[in-house]
């Protein structure tokens, strides 16, 4: 008893006493507390895939086959990437009344955001493929205005017309207008390529290259913006202002001939 006593009364003692109770304390929380936030996180991430495969085998496998493989009704989706899944789906496109139609049009969308980034996440799940681009990377904050317009031309308006209206292309397919386009789905647009539009990959045109283009398209289609050229005809580019110049303007000058013809007749007559 005397040994016990002069142990307790050790200068280290307390320090001992104190070390064991924090020991036993951080083993209590490891093996009682919840799951830290990434095992959270992958928690909740599996849900969302397996939320989105649910709606997937409702909505989506009878053209693009039970795991996402492709049938003669609908292409792969494996790799595809969730940025394709939140375009098509998000812009209405799918799904599609037919798979017959020579281009499928936007529409109404029949998902919320939610069911559509549940959609995605599965999607992405099945293959590496471009993700949901951030607010960051398609808001036109910052961009070089001019210099997405100088890229637009180069890039885009063989198809969709210099101010983005739209226009016709072979085989009954068109280039839609991108007036009132979420700039979201327009960089996704680029990113991913849908139907006969080709791909903008990160390493063919830049983030911020993309990021100009949107400006570009907001600056032009926004209802302050002005014709300094005058009349825009719609802004439907050269062959309808050649076809204007042509009909009105060549018109004009034939009708002017025939009449001054007409006069000078009339007073040889005379």
């Amino acid at each position: 008893m005397k040994k016990l006593s002069a142990r307790r009364r050790h200068p280290l003692a307390a320090l001992v006493v104190l070390l064991l109770a924090l020991a036993c304390t951080g083993g209590l929380y490891a093996v009682f507390a919840p799951a830290d936030k990434a095992q959270a996180d992958e928690t909740a991430q599996s849900l969302t895939i397996e939320e989105g495969k649910k709606l997937y085998t409702v909505g989506c496998a009878s053209c693009h086959g039970t795991g996402g493989q492709g049938t003669s009704d609908g292409p792969s989706l494996v790799g595809v990437g969730a940025a394709a899944v939140d375009f098509q789906v998000g812009t209405g496109r799918m799904p599609a009344h037919t798979s017959q139609a020579a281009q499928i049009p936007d529409k109404r969308t029949i998902y919320s955001q939610a069911e559509i980034d549940q959609l995605a996440a599965y999607i992405a799940s099945l293959g590496a493929g471009p993700a949901i681009p951030t607010e960051e990377q398609y808001s036109p904050e910052g961009a070089d205005i001019a210099k997405g317009g100088e890229l637009f031309r180069n890039n885009c308006a063989q198809c969709h017309n210099f101010t983005g209206k739209g226009g016709a292309l072979t085989h009954g397919k068109y280039a839609p207008s991108l007036e009132d386009v979420d700039p979201k789905h327009i960089y996704e647009a680029m990113l991913t390529g849908p139907q006969n539009m080709p791909s903008f990959p990160d390493s063919t045109m830049s983030e911020q290259n993309k990021k100009d283009i949107i400006a570009y398209l907001g600056e032009v289609n926004s209802d302050k913006s002005e014709s300094p050229g005058g009349m825009e005809l719609g802004g439907l580019g050269p062959v309808s202002e050649g076809l204007f110049g042509w009909i009105f303007g060549l018109g004009g000058l034939i009708a002017v001939a025939v009449w001054v013809a007409a006069r000078t007749a009339k007073a040889k007559k005379s």
